[in-house]
């Protein structure tokens, strides 16, 4: 009989322990294909995040977020200096401001409802209140309240989304105007535009001017789709605020410099700014996800070498109980090669069968224990985060980093079944080794 052939049959010689085993390394695969999934799947999303935070760094006036909190804008003269320091690409540019009924003819996209009537209140202006309305910081009157449109002037048409601060941003139709321009046009938010009737070509008034409607943007939501974007010179000019700055982004050369362009930036424009990249909050984010990987590689190295500790003990154990038959293999004229090529081939039978069912386990299991590795430790690092800043920084992207999702492709399946083959191989050479010791003549004396 054929070495292989024998070494197989041998394999199912004692059906039950041959079931027992059979599904002990199942268990084990299935942890170590799951395990794999796992780490696959998170060192994907954390390439994934860190390939989208980008090498920028960007600038806002100390204490202003947008139109909250306070301070004083910066000027061109400050961000000329940011300009020149090493490894800073390019500088984009902006002025943010605030057209009501008084400064422009347009009217707002978007209706106040009780959320902007209760921030109308909290900022102190009166307005007609819905029935009912007792909103915080309600003075009383009978203003109605309408929510201005956003304008903003920018250096940078040709990137809206980095203009806006993120999101996506498309242009559906006329053209962007140049980054120097100083000319009375505009780039205009289509739901601003669906509202006022404007198309390319059309005018409308802001600041007392007249200007002219040059494109037309979608951002995919309300709020920015509320804006005008006009040229960085003309909003200066026609806003009263020459030289002003409400916030900036940098361009950086490379990420890996990101960090100390952000330390630079931070020296040369002093406590006037606040500074910050999206790398730290990055790293913060996937900080968890890194800790995952550890303890699903640990736990792959773990379950690998427990199917390896199985085989081996199993591989000892029947080579102890067949002394004699190795002793009359030998002594009919068996090579020690021939007789350790039977007992492995037997090891990788045992070892294939129970990956079978491993890689059936690991196809069922592999995405829930991902999700609850990845569940289990955002929720820790968020109650972590709590009551700082990091856990502002940590709850803006944990719903993208809490959907991780876990493919089982023909690699994954490969690989198992080579770990597999590399468990029997493995398990079953010291046995062997216990083999290669056996001499017939002792083995006959001894029975």
């Amino acid at each position: 009989m054929n070495v292989l052939t024998r070494g197989m049959r041998n394999a199912f010689r004692n059906q039950i322990r041959t079931f027992s085993i059979i599904v002990i390394l199942g268990l084990s695969m299935g942890l170590a294909l799951a395990m794999l999934v796992a780490h696959q799947a998170v060192g994907q999303k954390i390439n994934s995040v860190e390939s989208s935070v980008g090498n920028t760094v960007s600038i806002s006036p100390a204490g202003s977020r947008g139109f909250e909190g306070g301070g004083n804008p910066l000027t061109e003269t400050q961000l000329a200096a940011v300009q020149k320091l090493a490894h800073v690409t390019s500088l984009d540019e902006s002025l943010s401001d605030r057209l009501t009924t008084s400064d422009t003819n347009l009217q707002s996209a978007i209706t106040a409802g009780s959320l902007g009537q209760r921030f109308a209140g909290n900022s102190g202006q009166t307005f007609t209140p819905p029935a009912g309305f007792s909103g915080r910081g309600y003075q009383g009157g009978s203003t109605t309240f309408t929510p201005p449109v956003t304008v903003v002037g920018t250096n940078d048409p040709t990137n809206l989304a980095n203009t806006q601060g993120g999101g996506t941003f498309k242009l559906t139709s006329g053209q962007v105007f140049l980054p120097t321009s100083t000319e009375n046009v505009a780039i205009v938010g289509s739901d601003l535009a669906t509202k006022n009737n404007l198309k390319v070509g059309s005018t409308f008034t802001a600041y007392s001017t007249t200007i002219t409607v040059v494109g037309i943007f979608d951002a995919g939501n309300t709020f920015s789709n509320n804006q005008v974007i006009v040229p960085l010179a003309t909003e200066q000019k026609l806003s009263a605020q020459p030289g002003d700055i409400t916030s900036a982004t940098v361009n950086v050369d490379s990420i890996t410099n990101v960090d100390s362009v952000t330390t630079a930036v931070q020296k040369s424009l002093g406590s006037a700014a606040d500074v910050t990249n999206g790398a730290q909050q990055a790293q913060t984010a996937i900080a968890p996800l890194k800790n995952i990987q550890t303890i699903s590689l640990y736990s792959l190295l773990g379950a690998i070498a427990a199917g390896a500790v199985i085989i081996f003990l199993v591989m000892v154990m029947i080579v102890r109980e067949r002394r004699k038959e190795i002793g009359v293999l030998k002594a009919i004229g068996a090579s020690n090669l021939k007789i350790m090529t039977q007992f492995v081939t037997e090891a990788i039978t045992l070892t294939v069968l129970g990956s079978i069912i491993g890689i059936g386990l690991g196809v069922v299991a592999g995405n829930p224990i991902t999700r609850l590795l990845v569940n289990n430790s955002t929720s820790t690092a968020t109650t972590a985060g709590r009551g700082g800043g990091g856990f502002r920084a940590f709850g803006g992207v944990r719903s993208g980093l809490a959907n991780i999702h876990g493919v089982i492709g023909y690699s994954i399946i490969f690989y198992g079944l080579a770990a597999a083959i590399v468990i029997a191989i493995v398990g079953s050479s010291l046995a062997s080794f216990f083999i290669s010791k056996v001499r017939p003549a002792e083995v006959m004396r001894a029975e």
